[in-house]
Order: C-alpha cells, then structure tokens, then sequence
C-alpha cells in the first residue's frame, strides 16, 4: 500500500476507535440534584454533566434541583419515578449517611442503586474578605469568648456535615461543639450569601463551593481539612498546620433506582468510568480542586457501609446521635 494510504487508513482507523471508545452507552442523563443552585451538589452534578457532553459520552444531558426534607423529597421522586425516568442519577454524598443516620429521612442507601463515587471535596471554614477572623485559632478564641460570636452558615441541615466536622474541629481546640451556632441555609449558595451580609460569620462548606469567590478575593479560606495543603489549591492554610489535626473529605457520587435492568446498571456504571478518564472532566476536576475518588458497584456499597460505622460513632461522641443501648437490650 503506499504510503500515504496507508497514513490515511490509519488515520481514519484512529478516529474510528476514538468514536467507537466514546461511542454513547445511554441515550439521555438526568441528574437529580436535592438542593438549590449553587451548591456542591449542583456543581458536581453539572461539571460530571458538562464533561459528557463534550466527550461525546452522552449528548442529551438535564438537571434537576429538587431541595426538601434535608433531600429526602429528591430521593423520593427517585424511587417512585423509575419507570417514568430510567436515566435519572440521583447526585449525592456524606450527608445522604449522615441524615439517614438522624432519620431526617426514612430511605438510606440501601434503598438505592448505587453507581459510582466520583469526587471528594475537603471542608474549608470560609469567612468575609474583610472579617477579623484571620486563622482557626482566632475563631477558636472568638468561640470560647462568646459562642454567638461566630454564627456558622452551612448550606445544609442541622447536624449535617458542614454543621459536624465545624464542631468536631471546636471539640479538637478543647471548646464545647454543643454550643456551635449553625445557620442552615438551603444551599452551598444561600449560605455564601449569608456570610456575605454578614447574617453569618464563618462558612462551613465544600472547596469546590467557595474556590471561585476565594480566588476573586471576596472571601477567604482560613483552614481546609487535609493533612497537607493542595497541590490545586495551595495559597489555602490546613487544619492541620495550625495545630488541628483534622482530615475529612466529602465524597459525591450518583445512585439509580431499584429495578435497574443488568445492562443499564453495567452501562451507567461504565459510562462514569469513561467521562472520568477524559480531558473534559479533568478541565472541570481542575477548575473545582476536586479530589479523583473513583469507587462503583460492590467497592462504592462496602464503603458506604464502613462509612455509616465511622460517622455514626463520631456522630455519638459528638452528641449528634443517642447513643446506642447496651448490646443484649
């Protein structure tokens, strides 16, 4: 053959394996987000989105928010709309354990199908450019003062995870997390909202959800839960390095309603596995400092169940939970 038929065969044979490894496995996606714009939620539902589309993995792409019952109602429309939207992915994480634990909502998990962890984002404590809380130790100090002085938005319920691990980190500077004042806001964005009015003071919230005010200056992260600072994100100050030890990460993933024909199960779970390994979701993974956590099918349920386990102890301690009765009762 010569050879520039055999450069155009070649040619043409890439891009026919490059459709056939991007060709469509589901016809639609919807995304079933329970809270309000502007959230984590929301944000990881649309940046997952974004990526199939530009991939070519999925072309017909839509989204839902449907806040209510600390995200009860969207787990519900879940469920009893399988038949009508057998495409749906329910977009959740941590506190679908966490409030399934306090039973803000009858269904946990195990009432789901679940497809596929995808991110983890770390908690930052986020506060107003020109607020005088200037590290951890100063909020610390403030708290111990007078507790009122620092109200703590989180876009979340009582008792969620925002509302937790802020506690948790008062608890590890030796000040009593029972007398946090949280403000539950519906949603990542109405909290940032609070603290920018000042109705708040401290913003208990995602990375991916304060990042892009923090890097136009309008607030600023003043302590992230990782051991080490972010090599996405590294003007931010750690837990950690002022002291605190404090590791915690939110993992947010998709789940499918019960009844999920094998092959759709298998299809929804490969589809993930493929946008996470294109350029278009690592432009989005970037731009969000989202960490890569990758977990599906059997792997994703056994961590959601050592999770519930781990949650559900610190929870107690805590005194976010009752405390289990003695065995044998």
């Amino acid at each position: 053959m010569p050879k520039p038929l055999l450069k155009s065969f070649i040619a043409i044979a890439g891009l026919l394996f490059s459709l056939a490894a991007h060709a469509e496995l589901l016809p639609k996606a919807h995304f079933l987000i329970p809270a309000g714009p502007g959230g984590g939620w929301d944000g990881t539902a649309r940046g997952i989105g974004e990526a199939l589309v530009k991939s070519g993995l999925v072309k017909d792409v839509s989204f839902e928010n449907l806040s209510g019952g600390g995200g009860g109602r969207a787990i519900a429309k879940l469920i009893e709309s399988a038949e009508r939207q057998p495409y749906t992915l329910l977009m959740n994480s941590t506190p679908m354990v966490v409030r399934s634990l306090q039973k803000v909502f009858p269904q946990s998990f195990r009432d789901l199908v679940p497809i596929a962890a995808v991110i983890a984002d770390y908690s930052v404590f986020v506060v107003p450019k020109d607020s005088k809380l200037m590290n951890f130790s100063d909020v610390v100090q403030a708290f111990n003062a007078n507790p009122r002085s620092v109200k703590v938005a989180g876009g979340s319920v009582r008792g969620s995870t925002d509302h937790f691990i802020f506690a948790r980190a008062i608890e590890m500077a030796g000040g009593d997390p029972s007398k946090v004042v949280y403000i539950a806001y519906d949603g990542g964005g109405k909290a940032m909202a609070g603290i920018l009015s000042h109705e708040s003071h401290l913003l208990s919230t995602g990375l991916s959800e304060a990042i892009d005010m923090a890097r136009a200056g309008e607030v600023r992260v003043i302590a992230i839960t990782a051991l080490q600072r972010l090599i996405d994100a590294p003007d931010f100050p750690t837990l950690a390095e002022q002291g605190y030890a404090l590791e915690f990460s939110n993992w947010r993933g998709v789940f499918a309603a019960k009844g999920l024909p094998p092959q759709r199960y298998l299809d929804m779970m490969e589809t993930i596995e493929s946008v996470v390994a294109t350029p278009a979701f690592e432009a989005v993974r970037r731009r969000n400092s989202w960490t890569l956590q990758l977990k599906q099918g059997d792997d994703f349920y056994h961590f959601l169940e050592q999770q519930e386990l781990e949650i559900g102890t610190l929870m107690r301690q805590l005194g976010f939970l009752r405390p289990l009765p003695p065995s044998g009762q």
